[in-house]
């Protein structure tokens, strides 16, 4: 299984600006649905999402994770609070 850690570092390389826009990031995972779950705070929104093995794969590869990348998108222009 791979680090939680390097998972957050991976994803704040191909999303450079978490933390310059107010977004925080943690990652955990998810025994229950065999998936690592980032979250993603934004004053007091939170936002969970899921990525699979494949997805991480992925995101270890530095190509982008689309999914999580609307999430984030949608955060730093603030359409979810």
């Amino acid at each position: 299984m791979i680090d939680n850690a390097k998972i957050c570092e991976e994803i704040r390389e191909i999303y450079f600006d978490i933390g310059e826009c107010g977004i925080d990031i943690d990652v955990k995972y998810d025994e229950t649905e065999k998936a690592h779950v980032i979250y993603l705070k934004k004053g007091q929104k939170t936002v969970k999402h899921f990525l699979n093995d494949q997805d991480i794969e992925d995101c270890m590869q530095g190509k982008q994770c689309v999914a999580l990348g609307v999430e984030i998108a949608q955060l730093r222009d603030e359409r979810y609070l």
